[in-house]
């Protein structure tokens, strides 16, 4: 069950209660107790990244002065959208960010924006330049077969 939302999270509890051998009824109260329990924490969209303009990809390392806290890192990455996710980690680096932007010179834009925070002391940036698992989130949505145009896709300006 848990696994029919997750690849899909449209699928119909009738859908799924065929699948599974069970009633729809049963299906929603199961899928209710799952979300009572905050293992079901929500049901989103996966949006292919390229579609709305987001052509360049990488991850930063980012390395603070000792007297930065997790908690003012995470103040500073939630005022860049082009921030898709952001991690504490072991290591020599103090945090791992996953960046998104419109091309290089956005990527560039972003990466000077990071580095102006005075309690950052240096990054190291590596461009994605392929997905190895195309159906990660980190890769965002099911990348289309190679014949298969995106539909409706609207590539935004950058700053939109």
């Amino acid at each position: 069950m848990v696994a029919a939302l997750i690849d899909n999270a449209r699928t119909s509890f009738a859908e799924i209660g065929t699948s599974i051998g069970l009633s729809a009824t049963a299906v929603k109260r199961r899928v209710d107790r799952l979300r009572d329990a905050e293992v079901i924490t929500g049901f989103t969209a996966t949006v292919r990244p390229s579609a709305l303009g987001w052509l360049t990809e990488a991850y930063v390392e980012v390395y603070c002065d000792s007297a930065a806290p997790p908690r003012r890192l995470a103040e500073v990455v939630r005022n860049h959208p082009e921030i898709a996710a952001a991690m504490t980690v072991t290591g020599a680096a103090d945090a791992l960010l996953h960046v998104r932007a419109t091309d290089v010179a956005h990527f560039e834009e972003v990466l000077e924006r990071i580095r102006d925070e005075p309690f950052i002391r240096k990054t190291i940036s590596y461009l994605v330049l392929s997905h190895l698992l195309p159906d990660s989130p980190e890769a965002g949505a099911r990348q289309a077969a190679p014949d298969e145009p995106p539909t409706g896709a609207t590539i935004l300006p950058r700053g939109a």
